[in-house]
């Protein structure tokens, strides 16, 4: 939930590239790839009286892509958007960093790597973090492509 849905959802569109699939002064519902974003203002009366009126907080939304450090050089030359952890590589199967969004939510930007150490048999074989790579939506590169 946001406080400003239409400031909200301009940026996941201009930022991230998600499209808008439902457009409301209340609801904003966007798409990247095959993930879904609603974004909702928190005094609508669809919410629940008990949790209406408070925003989001303490969220954070992993956005998967094919190159970080592509997505990086690009986001970090915009004006406005603020990166609160640099780019890194992880131990745990991750290069990623995590910028701000609006309402102070946290967006973590990952591409899925080997993981190293103590974490190498700590991942379902399935869920193998090269095997997720390969399917993963990614933010549009300078060139437009993903």
């Amino acid at each position: 939930m946001t406080g400003d849905v239409t400031g909200a959802a301009a940026f996941y569109r201009e930022v991230l590239g998600f499209e808008t699939t439902f457009a409301t002064d209340w609801y904003v519902s966007l798409r990247h790839g095959r993930f879904e974003l609603a974004l909702l203002d928190p005094t609508h009366p669809t919410i629940p009286a008990e949790f209406r009126g408070r925003p989001a907080h303490g969220v954070l939304i992993n956005l998967e892509v094919t190159d970080v450090d592509a997505v990086h050089r690009k986001l970090t030359r915009r004006a406005g958007v603020e990166v609160v952890l640099p780019l890194r590589t992880e131990d745990f199967g991750q290069r990623h960093f995590i910028l701000t969004g609006p309402d102070g939510v946290l967006i973590d930007v990952i591409t899925p790597i080997d993981p190293r150490g103590e974490y190498v048999d700590k991942f379902v074989e399935s869920n193998a973090p090269t095997v997720r790579a390969a399917t993963a939506a990614g933010v549009p590169d300078s060139e437009g492509s993903q």
